[in-house]
């Protein structure tokens, strides 16, 4: 078994347990018969794990077809992964505020399986699993347009229905407009270094293969690849266009 294949599985695996969580988290809250159950969807974290649960089911089925991620792939991963480790990272601060301030707060393992474990894998296969090409600097902006709208959508909801789902976004539990801009400053600033980390990480180490067969296939060249003989500009235009053996496509 190749190790693509057993990424593969991975990813599947991945996949299935984002599903169980968001199914598991879904009916925990419904048990609760709070407002807070009853706008499962309305929660960022559950809106970018659903998107995980996606990208990591056809992540596997690329992985079982190609020896590398295409660019769209990485591209999405990128954006997709800054999403639900910049979550993971808003809960641990939520849980650490509430213990300040006394308040009991009930995680189940769906919650822990959602905000810590997947997003920690996740970091753990885009530094080591193979296959991963450069993610590029224009996705950080892609990463922070995501929050921006559902925060806009979100903010006139809360004033329609009286429910925010964090609580720096309900007017009644912050002292101010400063406070709210600060916070939501921060939080944006937060999903920008998340998404820089990703793909300084990737354009720092890549992990496309070196087998020939699993890059792009490159410019095809007559003759086999060898530059015509008739022509006085084609040994040199056939060697500008083989820097490399390995971009040359199997004929």
């Amino acid at each position: 078994m190749s190790a693509r294949t057993r990424f593969a599985a991975i990813r599947f695996a991945a996949a299935a347990l984002c599903a169980a969580s968001l199914v598991h988290r879904w009916l925990w809250g419904l048990s609760s018969q709070t407002v807070a159950g009853q706008n499962f969807l309305a929660y960022l974290t559950i809106e970018s794990n659903i998107a995980f649960t996606a990208v990591a089911a056809v992540g596997g089925v690329v992985a079982l077809r190609r020896g590398a991620d295409p660019g769209w792939l990485t591209d999405i991963r990128t954006v997709v992964l800054s999403w639900t480790i910049t979550a993971g990272l808003v809960f641990a601060l939520l849980m650490w505020q509430a213990s300040l301030r006394g308040i009991p707060m009930t995680v189940p393992w769906s919650d822990v399986v959602l905000h810590f474990v997947l997003p920690a894998a996740a970091i753990a296969a885009w530094v080591l699993a193979p296959g991963r090409g450069r993610a590029h600097w224009r996705l950080i902006a892609w990463v922070v347009a995501f929050p921006v709208v559902w925060g806009l959508v979100t903010i006139w909801r809360g004033a329609q229905i009286g429910w925010y789902p964090y609580y720096f976004l309900d007017p009644r539990q912050v002292s101010g407009a400063a406070e709210f801009a600060i916070t939501s400053a921060i939080a944006l600033a937060v999903f920008a270094g998340v998404a820089s980390g990703l793909i300084g990480l990737s354009r720092w180490r890549s992990t496309l293969p070196d087998d020939p067969d699993a890059a792009e296939p490159g410019p095809l060249v007559p003759n086999g690849g060898e530059p015509a003989r008739d022509d006085p500009d084609a040994e040199e235009s056939g060697a500008a266009m083989l820097p490399d053996a390995r971009e040359v496509a199997n004929v």
